[in-house]
């Protein structure tokens, strides 16, 4: 039962974002105003001004890479693994293989920016055409999309259980993201899923 516990966590993930980003669209489209721009739909996406403060970085390391329609797309991230106050706010020291919390703010944008890249181009070279595996794979690490490359192509439930369950080894950690605790009480149990960034 616990391991369903951690499939829902890891699933959570690109669900969390999706709902950011549809009502971001949502309230964007909504606006009568001419003048409204860019900032105001982000805005609109509930992020906090500690993410906020990161866009013009973000949109520079994302046009340095050619994603700069995945601007919102990587703020989101920020507002999921650091609410924008780590140092390390995108949370990618280990796509680089160095220990947690190991770069300072514009090398975690940067290398968040890179690695984000590097799995939306991994999801195309192998036929995904779904943004939540990529967003996935920046939680679950890049061995992800080749995983769900030879599953369907689409990211499910399902399929991040079974990942998650075959590369923990089953192994469960305590795990006290507020997400996790409101889904599974004060212990927010989940399987260790860290260092898979191969």
């Amino acid at each position: 039962m616990k391991l369903k516990h951690i499939a829902i966590i890891g699933s959570l993930f690109p669900i969390l974002f999706s709902l950011v980003l549809f009502f971001g669209v949502l309230i964007s489209a909504d606006s009568d105003d001419e003048n409204s721009n860019f900032s105001s739909g982000i805005t609109g996406m509930n992020l906090s001004a500690e993410v906020l403060k990161h866009q013009p970085m973000v949109e520079k390391y994302a046009r340095e890479n050619g994603i700069s329609e995945y601007v919102n797309v990587l703020l989101a991230i920020i507002q999921v693994e650091s609410g924008g106050t780590a140092e390390d706010v995108m949370q990618s020291s280990e796509s680089l293989g160095l220990p947690p919390n190991s770069l300072d703010t514009e090398s975690s944008i940067k290398q968040g920016c890179k690695y984000f890249a590097s799995l939306l181009s991994s999801c195309k070279n192998q036929g995904i055409d779904d943004l939540n595996v990529a967003i996935q794979s920046y939680n679950y690490g890049g061995g992800y999309v080749g995983y769900v490359a030879g599953k369907g192509k689409k990211h499910t439930f399902n399929l991040a259980e079974s990942f998650a369950r075959e590369k923990s080894g089953g192994k469960k950690v305590t795990y006290t993201n507020p997400i996790a605790v409101a889904k599974n009480g004060a212990g927010g149990m989940a399987m260790e899923i860290c260092s898979m960034w191969k």
